[in-house]
Parts: structure tokens; C-alpha cells; sequence
């Protein structure tokens, strides 16, 4: 069992940046989900309900970040104008986030067809993860890690006419050598120096509908249609498993996986 793949994501819904290795801090991937997109009202966007910001795509640079997107000039933004705090929501959580550099607001705007703002994380967050445990969060849904197992893809893969992708799912961590499924009972892996707590199943929406190439969503919903009916928990319709670091240190493709602790003992 070890680790195929590393996926962070700089802005919420943009595209991903595959590396072969990466940072695991508790609050996330270095640089995974610092950038979001808001509307007018300061609501956050994501590709549920505009698509087209997956083919945003992001490549950074010490103190920047570059953005690209097809038929339009490609836009740096600068952390440093970005120091104007301002009041943020992701889903129930409230706190503080920055914006400041009108040019990067008007470049979105265009890519999401309607006004809004770019805002950065900053040097710091201020948002808590859930739970009993003081640790920061990033722009991220939820938690700090989305783990998808290969052969639960390869899994569901063979029930859809036409096969899906990981980039589909969103992961950061892509896994391997191990029975579909199988991180459903997980509660504490290692992956490399790093140990991960398994928090919960992933509950999956209609953006996993979004083809990351194109932008367009599947005309037969798929996968989420095969996962309704393959993959109802209480806890959802759930594809992958989220978690959170329990110590920090650089993990690499290639770098084993450990299981330490599982939901049930055979």
C-alpha cells in the first residue's frame, strides 16, 4: 500500500497541481485552497454552481500566484495587496479572510460571467477546523484532506459507461495497492512520517458531475447517479474519506501506508 498521488488545489475549485511531494501541515497541504472566489454579497462560488472556474488554472510563484484560463490573459495576483480584511463565509463558518487588488476582482468577474471578488487566506488563518481540536483550516470544505483510494475508482469505474478520472473527485491524496473500499473502515493511517486521523466518509454533490477538462457537466449526472445507488450512507452519498494531520512533515509519492488503526479488528 503506499501513496500514488498528491494533488494540491490553490484556489477553491481551480484546477489541481499534481507534485511528488508536498508539505502536510494540520491545517492542510501548503498553499491547498488560500485563494476563494465571492460574489457581490461575499457568498462564496464554487463549481456546483459555476463550472467553469475547473479550468482555472493556477501556478505559483514565492508570494503569488499565477492565473490562466482559456481565452483570457493570463493574471498574477500578489499577496502583499491583499491586506484589506474582509468578513468570509464557508458553509456555516465565519471569519476573517483578505482582499485588495481590484484588477484580480474584475479577471474573475469575467471567468464566473457575473461581479465578484477574489480573496486570499492570508499569512494566517483564523478559521477552526470542527471538532474537539485547535488547529486553522483553509478555504477547504470541511477538512483539511480528501483521500480517494485508486481501486475504489477502478471499482466504481466499472459500473459507468464512461470511466471517470480522480480529478473528478478533488483528492489530495490518492492511494494505492489496497481492496476497493477499504478506507471506509480506516480510522488512523501513516502515510510516510505523517499520521492522519480519518474524520469521516466524503459526501459527494453534483460536482462531481463537472468534467474537469471542459468544464461542462455529465448529461447523465454521472458518477453521482451510479453513487446513489451504490454508495447511500447516513452519513451522505460518500465516495473517498476526509482527514486531518496529526503531526506535520513532507510526504512523497511512493512514501508507504500504514494502517494503525482500523473501525473493526478481524
Amino acid at each position: 500500500m503506499q501513496l500514488n498521488g498528491i494533488f494540491v488545489h490553490p484556489l477553491k475549485s481551480g484546477r489541481g497541481i499534481a507534485y511528488s511531494q508536498a508539505y502536510a501541515s494540520t491545517q492542510g497541504f501548503l498553499h491547498d485552497r488560500e485563494w476563494l472566489v465571492v460574489n457581490a454579497q461575499g457568498q462564496f462560488l464554487t463549481a456546483r454552481t459555476h463550472p467553469q472556474l475547473v479550468r482555472v488554472e493556477i501556478e505559483l510563484m514565492p508570494g503569488a500566484a499565477l492565473f490562466k484560463a482559456p481565452g483570457m490573459a493570463p493574471i498574477a495576483a500578489l499577496t502583499t495587496q491583499f491586506n484589506q480584511p474582509v468578513d468570509c463565509q464557508v458553509w456555516d463558518d465565519h471569519f476573517v479572510a483578505q482582499q485588495g487588488d481590484p484588477r484580480l476582482d474584475a479577471w474573475f468577474s469575467q471567468v464566473a460571467g457575473q461581479p465578484c471578488r477574489l480573496l486570499w487566506l492570508g499569512q494566517t488563518s483564523n478559521r477552526k477546523q470542527k471538532g474537539d481540536v485547535d488547529e486553522t483550516l483553509s478555504f477547504a470544505d470541511g477538512y483539511p484532506y480528501l483521500l480517494v483510494n485508486q481501486a475504489s475508482l477502478d471499482a466504481l469505474n466499472h459500473d459507468l459507461q464512461a470511466p471517470v478520472t480522480t480529478r473528478h473527485f478533488r483528492p489530495n491524496l490518492i492511494v494505492g495497492g489496497m481492496a476497493a473500499y477499504e478506507e471506509d473502515d480506516w480510522r488512523r493511517i501513516r502515510i510516510g512520517t505523517v499520521d492522519f486521523e480519518v474524520t469521516k466518509p466524503c459526501s459527494r454533490c453534483v460536482l462531481t458531475t463537472v468534467d474537469p477538462e471542459t468544464g461542462e457537466k455529465d448529461p447523465r449526472t454521472e458518477p453521482l447517479k451510479t453513487l446513489i445507488r451504490t454508495r447511500q450512507f447516513p452519513e451522505g452519498i460518500c465516495f473517498g474519506v476526509n482527514l486531518r494531520a496529526l503531526n506535520e512533515g513532507v510526504v512523497h509519492v511512493g512514501d508507504a501506508l500504514e494502517i494503525l488503526e482500523s473501525r473493526y479488528a478481524f
